[in-house]
Formats: C-alpha cells, structure tokens, sequence
C-alpha cells in the first residue's frame, strides 16, 4: 500500500474564502490526499505533503503575512522537495506571477475563478517540475458545483452568488472575483434541503452583496423569496446571511426576516462611514440617512434584533467632522458589534491614488475613539439582556476560556456569543443541540449565563445536528464531516419568472 499523501488547507479573509476552502479540501480528498489533522499526531509529519494558501487581498499588509508564511515553508520544501505549495484566494487573483518571482519555491498559483483546476495543476506542476500559474479572469462554473469537506456537522455555508458589481473605491474584489453571478433557486434549496438532510440545523447563505442576488435574471425580490422558502424547509432550524449591501436592501427583506421564524434576528450590514460626503467618495450609493432609516425598520419589525456592522476610519479626506457623523450613526444604530477598521491603501484601487491622505497618528486617535464609543455601546445593549431565557445553538470550542471556567459556548438566536454553565448533574449537550438558559451578565463582546447554578432555567433540547457530530466522533478528524459532491448546475434561468415557484411566491 502506497505511502498518505497529505494536505492542509490554510485559510486567511472573509467567509467566502472560508467556504471556497471547503471547496479546497473536498477536491483535495477526492484526488486521494488525506487531512493532515486526521493524522495521529505522534505519526504526523511537520509538514503537508500539499500545503495550500487560501488567500485575501483586502486586509492591511495580506503580502506581507502572505510571503512570511511561504518563507517558513521553505525550509520545510527543502527537507521534502516532493512537498507542493499552492496559493490560491484573492492574493493569487492579484499578483499571479509576482508570486512565483517572490516565492520560486511554490508550485501552483491559482485563482478565485478556477479553484476546481487545483488537483490538475500540482499533477501538472509535478510531471513538469516547474511552477504552474493559472488564472481565470471570469467564473467558469459555480463553486457549489464542486465536492465540499465542511467544517462543522451541524452549520454550514451555501453560497447563492459570487462576484461583485459595485465599484467602491477603496475595495479590489471586485476586479478579483468578478461581475455577480447567482445560482438558481431551485439549486440552493435542493443543496440546502441535502444538508438538512446530513444533519444541518444551521445554514448562513453567503454572497459579496448577499441581497442583490436576482440581479442577474431580473427578479429584485429574490432575495427575500428565498429567504421565505428557506423557511419551507422542514429541519432547518437557523437560517443567515453575510453580507447585504445598505443601498440594495428592500422592506420586503425586512418582512420576510420578520415573518419567517427560522431566519434569525440578526442582521450584519456594513456602514463604512457615516459622513454622506466619505460615503460619497467611497462611491457607496447611499447615505447615513438611508443607512438608520433601515436599522427602524428593522427594530420596528424585529425588536429584539442584532445589527452588526463594519467601519472604515481614516478614509482619504476624512475631516474630524465627518468621523464625528459616523460616531453619530454608532450612537443611533445601537450596534451589538462593529468590525472596525484603520484606512490602509491596497494598490489597484481608486482611494490609492486619492489625495488627502490621513496620518497615521490621526487615524490611530480617531479609531481608538470608535472602538471605546461602540465597546459602551454593546455593553450597554448586552447588559440589557440580564435576566433573558436565550436558546444557544451549542457550539464545540467558541468560548477560549470554557475549560478554566467550566463552561460551554455557543451562539444564541441573535448571534450573539453565549458561554453557559451546566449544573451538577444536568445533561451535557453536545455541539449541535440546543440549550436554554437564562443570561446572567452581559459583557461587551460576550454574554454569561450561569443562571442554571442557582436554580434558573437550564433545559437540553438533542436535535440532528447534535446527532450529526455525535455520529463522527470516530471519524479521521472527530466532529468533521467526509466529502459531499457538489450540486449540479445547468445554466441560469432564461427568465425571472422562473424562480418564482422555487421561492415559494
């Protein structure tokens, strides 16, 4: 029997990289590679035999991270010269070449159009023994078309579209993942109907602006269509979604959140700014205005919502007036949580070459500013939940302290992070069940509930997707799922009144 052939897919950005990696493990286990984690660790080598690179082009300094990594590996390479290095993701899409020039050591580059060529091209990079670059400029089919090795048994991403038809000016995806491309309906119900099927009680529909999708076959209701079928689905507990874009968000989407009980009350939509004249030269096509009279809507119709966001401090020309209108929006949006970023320039976009630059220092004042206004603000909304009974979708290794403190983590309805007790002698849930307890202090980035020590409401409810991990505690990798196949993908529909009967209109 021939030696394992191992991989480790390593994975840097957003969920989308996260779930093309998924993509990446589910064909690398298809061409025979094995999980190097699946490895007994006392027979494990220091090294995959495949080490792949999932990269991002967004975040500061992703080049940097990028070739210190590869430069750790290269000793690695050296020991092994039958060890192969991939680079694929955003970074890939970006510097191609560059790459290979920088890091000769690495065997295939890669990018974000033709994930599903990866096993083809280390075959090819090793019968030719030189470095193999390929980089598609448009999508060649769906990446849901392609087998899937997910992360967890009970959760999982299902992507409804790729790419990007905006043009914000600081931001390079779209010339990295393309124009938008959606899927049909009928093949993300089917894809999440064999989920649920698997054990999935939880899924998060992904796309770059998540609620444009019917852009590409006319139907500006899509979106909320299928969020109503998802809720026809029988099994499926919690349904996501990651990230909508503020201009294209419609009431119908609001409503169909609100009425639809297993799309949960939580919504992610990035702000960036909330000065209308940075929105303006961030070519974001709304304004602050528009922005909060969403977040009513929302509350309005869902009281008990979660609205998280993502901010940019520092934009090119960002006066201390505009960043006092985005402290403004924070105050009136009652975030739960905001990813809050510095301003850094990424080459290849406009705001690189914009005048007016900030400081450094500047930028670094105004951003501490932000992060103590919100840190209050989430405190603030967190502690107002003390007292609540809250249903937590257990998680396995959320909370990094659960092991000090005897807790267990997962998240509740609203997203919100949970770390509960058990009493003595209560039933331990397993990661996939859900647990009901009552919250006892709320922390800005978390929420405690040890209300189940002191007599409080502390009740298991065992689902499939408990039942799911339970079965693969004996699996290679405990708790990981095997390999799917993809879903099979004819073309998009002709017209927009195709997908009306999949999403249920």
């Amino acid at each position: 029997m021939s030696e394992l052939k191992t991989y480790d897919v390593r994975t840097h950005g957003c969920q989308m990289n996260v779930h093309d990696s998924e993509r990446l493990a589910g064909l690398l286990e298809t061409a025979g590679y094995v999980d190097l984690a699946s490895i007994p660790t006392a027979e494990r080598s220091e090294a995959a035999d495949v080490v792949v690179y999932n990269t991002c082009a967004v975040r500061e300094n992703a080049d940097n991270k990028l070739y210190g990594n590869l430069g750790q590996l290269r000793q690695a390479k050296n020991s092994n010269p039958d060890m192969q290095i991939a680079v694929g993701g955003c970074m890939a899409q970006k510097d191609r070449e560059t790459i290979v020039q920088r890091a000769p050591w690495v065997d295939v580059v890669f990018g974000t159009n033709n994930i599903g060529s990866l096993p083809a091209l280390l075959d090819r990079a090793r019968h030719n023994k030189r470095a193999e670059v390929e980089i598609l400029e448009s999508l060649e089919r769906f990446p849901s078309t392609l087998p899937t090795r997910r992360d967890s048994a009970y959760a999982a991403w299902v992507s409804i579209s790729v790419g990007c038809n905006n043009t914000c000016t600081f931001c390079i995806v779209p010339s990295l993942r393309g124009k938008e491309a959606d899927r049909r309906p009928g093949e993300i119900l089917a894809e999440i109907q064999a989920l649920v099927d698997q054990g999935v009680v939880e899924v998060t529909l992904l796309g770059q602006n998540v609620n444009t999708y019917g852009v590409e076959f006319g139907d500006r209701l899509a979106f909320g269509k299928l969020l109503r079928a998802c809720g026809e689905i029988s099994g499926l507990e919690r349904v996501r979604f990651t990230s909508p874009h503020p201009a294209a968000f419609t009431d119908d989407v609001i409503a169909a959140m609100a009425e639809t009980p297993n799309v949960m009350p939580s919504l992610h939509m990035p702000l960036q700014s909330g000065s209308d004249k940075v929105l303006k030269d961030m070519r974001r096509s709304y304004r602050s205005a528009k922005f909060l009279g969403i977040i009513d809507r929302v509350r309005e119709l869902i009281p008990d919502a979660a609205i998280t966001t993502d901010i940019i401090v520092g934009f090119p020309g960002e006066t201390e007036a505009d960043f006092a209108q985005t402290l403004r929006v924070v105050q009136e949006s009652r975030f739960s949580n905001a990813f809050t970023f510095q301003y850094s320039i990424r080459p290849g976009t406009p705001a690189a070459t914009m005048a007016d630059q900030v400081p450094k220092a500047v930028v670094q004042e105004r951003f501490e500013r932000l992060v103590k206004l919100q840190d209050e603000m989430a405190w603030t909304e967190n502690r107002a939940l003390e007292g609540r009974t809250v249903e937590v979708l257990v998680a396995p290794s959320e909370g990094r302290k659960d092991s000090a403190t005897a807790r267990m983590s997962g998240r509740a309805r609203d997203n919100r992070l949970v770390h509960f007790s058990i009493p003595d002698g209560g039933e331990v849930p397993r990661p996939g069940d859900v647990v009901s307890v009552d919250l006892t202090y709320g922390a800005p980035h978390h929420l405690v509930a040890d209300g189940a020590l002191h007599g409080g409401t502390y009740a298991v409810r065992r689902t499939a997707g408990g039942d799911a991990w339970a079965s693969l505690q004996d699996a290679p990798v405990p708790g990981k799922p095997g390999v799917s196949l993809g879903m099979p993908s004819i073309g998009k529909p002709a017209t927009a009144a195709a997908i009306a009967p999949a999403c249920g209109a």
